[in-house]
């Protein structure tokens, strides 16, 4: 997989959500009709292409792989230069088998697109920024999305500063 792939990747899953957005999510009360869809950040890692895709409902790192690991609805320990992190696997019609990481749901706190993309832009840097090395050292501990958006890689560490 490379970059030009991967965002290939989030492009089609850009699309197939406005498709959604469009139509069976329009009138419902969980969207918030200020947002719209994006992919942000998609890239290639291994075999991967990993992003955030941004709705009027949801914000999810997505993990696509060349080989999908997992039943459908399991959990599964998506490696990024941070750490892993847990993602719930699924099919998405029209494209296939996906993890997703589900950073906020709903999208209530977001008043404007390019604040939530912003935020978006954000995690990606979070996610793709490896630990400090001594802290590589220590024994791998899984990413907590909550603790990273609040400035934390890991459940009960200290915030960053």
């Amino acid at each position: 997989m490379d970059d030009d792939a991967a965002r290939a990747i989030g492009a089609r899953l850009a699309e197939i959500y406005e498709g959604i957005w469009a139509g069976p999510m329009q009138d419902v009360p969980i969207c918030n009709d200020a947002l719209g869809v994006a992919a942000v950040g998609f890239r290639a890692h291994g075999d991967a292409a990993i992003g955030i895709v941004v709705t009027p409902w949801f914000m999810n790192l997505i993990v696509v792989e060349e080989k999908a690991k997992g039943g459908m609805g399991q959990t599964v320990p998506a490696a990024v230069p941070a750490g892993d992190v847990d993602c719930v696997t699924g099919w998405l019609e029209g494209f296939g088998a996906l993890c997703a990481c589900s950073l906020f749901s709903p999208m209530f706190q977001f008043a404007q697109m390019a604040v939530a993309v912003d935020v978006a832009e954000a995690a990606m840097t979070a996610f793709f920024t490896p630990p400090p090395r001594e802290e590589r050292a220590a024994p791998a501990q899984s990413l907590d999305r909550r603790a990273l958006l609040k400035g934390r890689l890991v459940r009960d560490a200290e915030p960053l500063s």
